[in-house]
């Protein structure tokens, strides 16, 4: 009789004479491959472990690197040898179970004088004048028969099985999907550590950053980009291009990781989605899901439209309260775009990068504040401006070092609670290195002058709408003591737009009365505000329309 597995791909006898131990032996000589390149692995990085600091300098940079490259290799010999180590122990022990089970049906078949054929068909002697007239004989004959037929197929049923699935595996270990998880995350970020281990200290300036960088061969810094897209594009001093690369790929490793902050990941790979292919480009040069998850943090996200490291024009626009990760893909994203398009329109010969900087924690958005409640002291307090200054100083630092060709023409420019950053990384020492700084909507900026912004009074520029609740709140200081509230301070100092100041005051839009005023200075319902930031931004101060301060 035919057995129900005859077009199996194995037949009966390549079964039988199969020796599955051979494959058994050849996973455990993988196992031994991957043990060793273990072993390799861990002597290597306890070895760089311990040299510490005792080299520096760019040729210990570069032994670092290759190293790390190396080591890369070798983590890939140890994770596909274990796995293949694995697979093959597996396969040895489900073909030996199959072909002890086909040993023991033959055996019963020759016992029973049955023949097997090759493709599982059994057929008996044929039976005696006696049986033939017994038909409970006769019965007894067929049953074994097709009893062994049965355990015939379905040995070779799970021999054939076994064969698809082990190729199936051996598939996905070539396209190098079958590794363990767990070990590949544990190895690779050793890897990782010893590559970021390559990277000038934290404590570099960025100028130095982009000098090592440069010096850098292609092949290593593609390494660096692959491996460490962490580290590299949220480094300032590397260039833009490359931080995006980065930040791409560590941006889809945030989304296959369904990590804390998804929300905001997702709508940054919608926006960098929709924009592929305009102009001007969209870049991504900072991601981050710092304290996302905990307490009242924002996480970290930097887009830019156009390459700042080409364009003449630049502006670094900093949002304020209640900013969220999402937010820069979607109405603070739309806003720096808004800047491109009006820096353009007031030079279309210079080309324009106008970029969101989330690389701070914003207070919340205060519930109540216009309502006569106490705002949440997050908002009350600079502390969150003044820890964002210094990570805005360094991040325009690093703009400048990237930039080719001659300087550009670089606007801070601050919205709201940002503009008490941007002020506060005016008064840092070395200031901004901007060329001009913007505030609007400015609740204060903590400093008396516009003089003490680290640039020239004539070169800081204020937008104070009539109708926004921000530019008129009194200091927290006359608020909570109940003295005669002084017209020119706000929550946090003196005025910007108050006349005694000193800085430049154009023209904004009123704007509707209540908070919605507050939100239109990068809108095009902001009336002149956008086209005068945007010749502000292009280096035109001639053409902005100004207004006395108050």
């Amino acid at each position: 009789m035919r057995s129900p597995g005859a077009s199996a791909v194995l037949d009966v006898w390549q079964l039988q004479d199969a020796q599955p131990e051979l494959l058994a032996a050849a996973g455990q000589g993988y196992e031994a491959l991957a043990e060793g390149a273990g072993r390799a692995l861990a002597g290597v990085h306890a070895a760089t472990g311990k040299a510490g600091g005792c080299w520096t300098g760019p040729a210990a940079l570069q032994a670092q690197l290759a190293l790390a490259a190396h080591c890369a290799q070798l983590e890939a010999a140890h994770l596909e040898s274990a796995a293949l180590g694995a697979l093959l122990r597996d396969a040895a022990s489900e073909f030996g179970v199959a072909r002890e089970q086909l040993l023991r049906a033959l055996a019963d078949a020759e016992r029973a004088g049955c023949a097997v054929a090759a493709d599982g068909t059994v057929s008996a002697p044929p039976p005696g004048a006696a049986e033939r007239h017994d038909g409970d004989a006769m019965d007894a004959r067929a049953r074994t028969r097709q009893a062994i037929a049965e355990r015939v197929a379905q040995a070779v049923r799970a021999a054939d099985d076994a064969d698809r699935r082990i190729a199936e595996r051996l598939d996905r270990l070539a396209a190098g999907d079958a590794v363990d998880p767990a070990t590949a995350r544990e190895d690779a970020a050793a890897v990782r550590q010893l590559i970021g281990a390559a990277l000038p200290p934290a404590s570099a300036p960025p100028a130095e950053v982009t000098a090592w960088w440069r010096a850098l061969p292609p092949g290593r810094r593609e390494l660096l980009v692959q491996q460490c897209p962490e580290l590299v594009g949220n480094r300032d001093g590397i260039p833009a291009e490359d931080r995006d690369r980065a930040n791409r790929i560590a941006l889809q490793r945030c989304l296959d990781g369904d990590a804390v902050g998804s929300v905001g990941f997702r709508a940054i790979r919608a926006r960098l989605d929709q924009d592929a292919g305009r102009h001007p480009p969209t870049l991504l040069l900072g991601l981050s899901g710092e304290g996302l998850g905990q307490g009242q943090c924002r996480g970290r996200g930097i887009l830019c439209f156009g390459n700042p490291d080409t364009a003449r024009n630049i502006s670094a626009y900093v949002p304020g309260v209640g900013t969220e990760l999402e937010d820069i893909a979607g109405r603070d994203g739309d806003r720096a775009l808004n800047v491109w398009t009006a820096a353009h329109a007031a030079d279309p010969a210079r080309e324009t990068a106008s970029l969101v900087w989330l690389g701070y924690d914003p207070p919340p958005d205060p519930s109540g504040l216009l309502d006569g409640d106490l705002a949440p002291a997050s908002v009350l307090s600079a502390d969150r401006a003044r820890d964002g200054a210094a990570s805005y100083d360094r991040f325009l630092a690093g703009l400048r070092a990237t930039h080719q060709g001659p300087p550009a023409h670089l606007t801070a420019l601050g919205h709201s609670y940002g503009s008490l950053t941007v002020g506060l990384a005016g008064q840092r020492p070395g200031g901004t290195g901007a060329d001009d700084l913007v505030l609007i909507g400015s609740p204060g900026t903590e400093a008396d002058h516009a003089a003490r912004l680290g640039l020239p009074a004539d070169h800081v520029w204020v937008g104070a709408a009539a109708h926004d609740p921000v530019t008129h709140l009194p200091s927290l200081g006359d608020a909570l003591t109940g003295n005669e509230l002084a017209s020119d301070r706000l929550w946090f100092g003196p005025d910007p737009a108050a006349a005694a100041f000193g800085a430049n005051r154009f023209t904004v839009a009123d704007g509707p009365l209540g908070f919605a005023s507050h939100s239109h200075y990068l809108d095009p319902s902001g009336g002149d505000s956008l086209p005068n930031i945007g010749q502000i931004v292009a280096g035109h101060p001639e053409n902005v329309h100004r207004r006395p301060g108050r």
